[in-house]
């Protein structure tokens, strides 16, 4: 009986071909700064429609933080030729749905409906983008929703530890801010200062307009052409990577019954050559099934139900982040054995075996977020958002699988060898970390 031994270069021109095909992607830069780009998906019977701006809440100064976010809640509330229920109404009417987001460097807004009323989706979001009416009223009335946001988050712990936790890693940094602000910009951000960072940051410009789904390039642009015909100017954005040394505890207590702990460590941009290896060293510290955190913390010893790492990267900076709740006696042992795992990475590095199953998921993961059109718009639109082009499916297969046990050893020496940032929110005290 013969037996065929495939070895890593066949298996990722394997991998690849389970998702090339020809390229259904097409980018066009109008006249007015806008860049339209599309993926059509002919088995496709909806559309998916985004609108991201370059600009997010890193880009706000201190006094207004929280603006972007608030400017996010308010665009669908009306604009000067519709209400904010003719917005809802119209979108309803079709079937469809609208959502809109802010991160640390995008915000951007989403209508998801039949293929067929594709125009409609893209006449409102140039109209909301284009001309929100940013009424007094609609404001002072979102404030009291966004107060009452702010209030949610602080009573939900893991969000606080992770909140604490970017703010120790980039002290005096926007990267180091909640993206929604504090109660006290919130409540006083005015409504003229609304008005005046949505005339200086929301532009054509800034403006990617991504589609996906049962739609043809050539027709989206027509469309953005005639509905999305701003052409204000929007001021540069102003960058700066954080430069303050990280803070290396962060308490709040509280009379809850589990302690959550955020640990966290600086990594690198968004671009960096080490972004893949970082990848694959996050899902075998906390980021799967298999990983060693949760296999040793929750499947083995029992002492956190929740237990997990990820990793989150900026233009310029990035962070690697643990996370663990567990009772407030358990929170030493818990520590040790993140600081157990750690230094095992550091000394020993990750098995070949480990690196296999990281890049299954990793390839595994890319490819299910392409089964339908939201996933697909949220690619094209975030990517040339932040980085300026989109990476095609074998492109980053093939990063992926360059990526070897050596290389992975050098990242996690290149970003652990620092003191990382512990964020502790619960019934303890500073004295007893």
């Amino acid at each position: 009986m013969a037996i065929a031994v495939v070895g890593r270069g066949a298996a990722v021109a394997a991998g690849a071909a389970a998702v090339a095909e020809p390229s259904r992607i097409e980018t066009t830069e109008l006249a007015s700064g806008v860049r339209v780009i599309t993926e059509r998906m002919p088995e496709a019977r909806s559309a998916c429609v985004g609108v991201w701006v370059g600009v997010g809440a890193r880009d706000e100064p201190a006094a207004l933080s929280g603006v972007s976010h608030f400017l996010e809640h308010l665009l669908f509330k009306g604009t000067e030729t519709r209400t904010a229920r003719d917005i809802a109404q119209a979108i309803d009417r079709v079937g469809g749905d609208m959502n809109a987001f802010t991160a640390k460097e995008y915000t951007a807004y989403v209508t998801r409906l039949p293929s067929r009323h594709l125009d409609l989706g893209i006449d409102v979001l140039a109209d909301v983008l284009s001309a929100p009416s940013l009424r007094d009223g609609d404001i002072e009335a979102e404030r009291q929703v966004i107060l009452e946001e702010l209030m949610m988050d602080e009573d939900t712990p893991d969000d606080r530890a992770h909140t604490l936790v970017f703010e120790a890693l980039f002290p005096g940094h926007p990267l180091g801010r909640e993206t929604a602000g504090s109660p006290d910009t919130v409540s006083a951000i005015a409504p003229e200062d609304i008005r005046d960072f949505f005339d200086a940051k929301y532009g054509p410009s800034a403006f990617v307009l991504a589609a996906a789904g049962d739609v043809h390039h050539a027709h989206v642009v027509a469309e953005v052409e005639a509905k999305m015909r701003s052409i204000r100017e929007v001021t540069d954005l102003e960058r700066t990577p954080p430069i303050e040394p990280s803070r290396r505890l962060s308490v709040l207590k509280r009379p809850i019954e589990q302690a959550h702990l955020a640990l966290g460590f600086r990594t690198f941009n968004r671009l960096d050559p080490d972004r893949e290896a970082l990848e694959v060293l996050n899902h075998v510290l906390g980021g799967g099934m298999s990983s060693r955190l949760l296999q040793t913390i929750r499947e083995d010893r029992g002492l956190a139900y929740s237990v997990f790492s990820a990793h989150t990267e900026f233009c310029d900076a990035g962070a690697l982040t643990i996370y663990a709740a567990t009772t407030p006696g358990r929170v030493d042992a818990v520590l040790d054995l993140v600081d157990e795992e750690l230094g095992r990475l550091q000394s020993d590095g990750i098995t070949s075996d480990e690196l296999e199953v990281a890049l299954g998921y990793l390839e595994g993961s890319l490819v299910l977020g392409l089964e339908d059109s939201g996933s697909r718009m949220a690619r094209l639109g975030g990517s040339l958002t932040v980085r300026g082009y989109v990476r095609t499916i074998e492109e980053q297969l093939a990063l992926y699988h360059a990526v070897t046990v050596e290389h992975v050893a050098k990242v996690a020496e290149r970003v652990l060898s620092g003191a990382p940032s512990l964020a502790v929110v619960g019934p303890v005290s500073k004295r007893t970390l």
